[in-house]
């Protein structure tokens, strides 16, 4: 009995006060993020506001773990996952050294940035999709990893040596949205949309939705074990 109770404290000692910790990292991180957006969305607006007022450029509140950023046609939604979480084993993450060397660094907050259509919330067409432009996984010591589609070009695998700054979470939002803009739409192939059911065109605003191509997800790097 009292070696279970024991086993209990000590899991509860090293793995939820780890994760408390983390999750506290996270979330001050997450609202500084959330300030740097809109410090961007601001100066976008003012450079902007003498050029083509019909240009839609807003920052707006969710909630306490989301955020979006949108830009003429296109919405960037930022989230911050409650939960802490691990990664599997044969990740490069895992893998490393720098994780090796404490076992409170196999956990992490992350914060998502995810690519839809305006549109596609604006007239709620729950079929259309949305795409994860990048995640960022925050540890213990607020050091963080980013995983990203190509686009981003962000080169930050190197946990051990990567400490968040707010340069760092500019960086990410504006590449994100550098990503977004450049990735035009694509319309579907004819045959696609060449017959479509009563029930379709009854649930759709829109019958032939585009859809956004050629994002591609940089996680399949070699194993970098340092």
């Amino acid at each position: 009995m009292e070696d279970r109770i024991e086993s209990i404290f000590e899991g509860l000692r090293q793995k939820s006060s780890t994760k408390q910790a983390i999750f506290r990292n996270t979330k001050e991180i997450f609202e500084q993020l959330r300030s740097c957006a809109i410090k961007i969305v601001d100066s976008l607006k003012e450079r902007f506001s003498g050029v083509d007022a019909s240009v839609v450029i807003e920052y707006r509140s969710y909630n306490d773990f989301e955020f979006h950023i949108k830009f003429s046609g296109d919405l960037l939604i930022f989230v911050m996952h409650s939960n802490i979480i691990t990664l599997p084993d044969e990740h490069e993450l895992m893998r490393s050294r720098y994780v090796d060397e404490d076992f409170r660094r196999r956990f992490f907050g992350h914060i998502m940035a995810y690519n839809f259509m305006a549109d596609s919330i604006r007239y709620n067409r729950l079929n259309d999709p949305g795409y994860l432009l990048g995640r960022v996984l925050i540890n213990i010591d607020n050091h963080f990893y980013l995983e990203g589609v190509k686009q981003l070009d962000l080169s930050y695998n190197d946990m051990a040596k990567n400490k968040i700054d707010e340069e760092t979470l500019r960086l990410f939002i504006e590449s994100a949205m550098i990503a977004a803009v450049n990735n035009d739409l694509v319309a579907p192939e004819v045959d696609e949309i060449r017959k479509i059911t009563v029930k379709q065109k009854l649930e759709e605003q829109q019958v032939s939705t585009p859809q956004k191509v050629g994002f591609s997800f940089s996680y399949q790097r070699k194993p970098n074990v340092y």
